[in-house]
């Protein structure tokens, strides 16, 4: 076996056609292919389908190609509603030429397939679709990188190559500006735009504003958070309310309780959190972003009940005494082992973990449970909708 795969290598060169049987989804937004015992991962294929791949790159380990011919299609093939989701076009969208009905079970797969594989769990959940349902005009921040004749795009996949665009489909219609993208832009800073709840629009380019309003305003349920345009917001115009609610009716906190909101931002989670340990709680936020955490100090400045420290978790946290409920919202490498570890030392009796990546969710989830907490409820929220992206949330509670 050694050899064939050795021979597939050497054989195997960019630019050149294969054509295979398209296998199992892989996390990252590709399927898994063969030829000769070389692994080949494969985007704009689906599972089943007999298709001509074009190899991208080689690697000792593996080889990448696109499907840029279908010889039998998947029933759950449908052609892409945006011109630039083909191979070597936008990278930005993995899974427009599937239906989107079937890119939720996708994710489903995948993300039992990483707790399985990374985490020694198997467990089962539901992936979730909002609205809007076809999957399109959902992102309310997007960044345009800029190519060399000065006009906006998005990187192709697995390159710093700019495919230039007039419009994104899974953007929301006000950041489709024609004049945007009509314009020839000096410099290489990326474009940063930013739509609000309110209807707001701004602009920004290396971290300055150049159009629009300095302050957001975005509103979710009762609570307002005039926030900084550069500053984390869930990118999916449902996910704040959304995940409000889920992460409220797991977290069952009491009046008085302690609470931590770590990775916390602006502070998305702590306004409800605040309302419901009331004046004899408390709520430590925890992010390092120091823009957004001088958002939170606006925002929730009237509030006795709401601590704010601006620095690393794994910093910050060991300096709290008292915790009854933790809240996290990680970046996608996840908490990680340390701040597992500090997590578990303070014995909450309740941790909901909110991730965008189901491989480090798995990884720590498995501490958790080695730790003595106990994963009782997962979910998962297809809020990055025709790509491999997906949102999931978790509640382990201790013994």
């Amino acid at each position: 076996m050694e050899s064939n795969v050795k021979n597939a290598e050497s054989s195997l060169k960019v630019g050149d056609r294969i054509t295979v049987e398209i296998g199992p989804v892989a996390h990252g937004g590709h399927f898994i292919a063969r030829h000769l015992g070389q692994v080949i991962f494969v985007r704009y294929g689906i599972t089943g389908e007999e298709a001509v791949v074009e190899i991208t790159s080689v690697s000792s380990k593996l080889a990448r190609g696109d499907a840029i011919e279908i010889i039998k299609p998947s029933k759950d093939r449908v052609v892409p509603p945006c011109k630039y989701a083909v191979p070597g076009g936008c990278g930005g969208c993995d899974f427009q030429h599937i239906d989107i009905s079937a890119q939720t079970e996708l994710k489903r797969q995948v993300i039992r397939e990483q707790f399985s594989r990374l985490g020694k769990m198997e467990i089962d959940l539901d992936v979730i679709a909002v609205e809007p349902k076809d999957g399109l005009h959902w992102r309310t921040r997007m960044d345009f990188a800029i190519s060399k004749s000065g006009k906006p795009g998005l990187y192709s996949a697995r390159s710093k190559e700019v495919t230039e665009i007039d419009k994104c489909l899974i953007a929301v219609e006000a950041i489709n500006d024609p004049a945007m993208f009509a314009r020839t832009w000096k410099g290489e800073d990326r474009l940063e735009v930013a739509v609000s709840s309110s209807a707001e629009r701004n602009v920004s380019r290396g971290g300055r504003s150049i159009s629009g309003p300095t302050q957001l305003h975005e509103v979710v349920g009762e609570h307002t958070y005039e926030i900084s345009p550069t500053s984390f917001w869930q990118s999916h115009k449902a996910a704040p309310e959304t995940l409000s609610k889920l992460v409220m009716d797991l977290l069952a906190l009491r009046p008085g309780d302690q609470a931590c909101d770590l990775y916390g931002g602006v502070g998305l989670f702590t306004a409800p959190i605040a309302e419901d340990v009331g004046d004899i709680g408390k709520v430590h936020l925890i992010e390092s972003s120091h823009r957004a955490t001088q958002d939170a100090l606006k925002i929730f400045e009237k509030q006795k009940n709401v601590v704010i420290h601006s620095g690393r978790v794994e910093q910050k946290l060991p300096l709290i005494n008292r915790v009854d409920v933790i809240l996290l919202d990680p970046p996608r490498t996840g908490a990680g082992e340390m701040v597992v570890k500090q997590m578990m030392a303070k014995k909450p009796r309740t941790i909901v973990y909110v991730s965008c990546d189901p491989a480090s969710l798995a990884r720590d989830a498995k501490q958790l449970e080695d730790g003595g907490y106990h994963l009782d409820h997962i979910v998962g929220f297809d809020l990055f909708p025709m790509t491999h992206h997906v949102e999931c949330v978790a509640r382990f509670t201790l013994g």
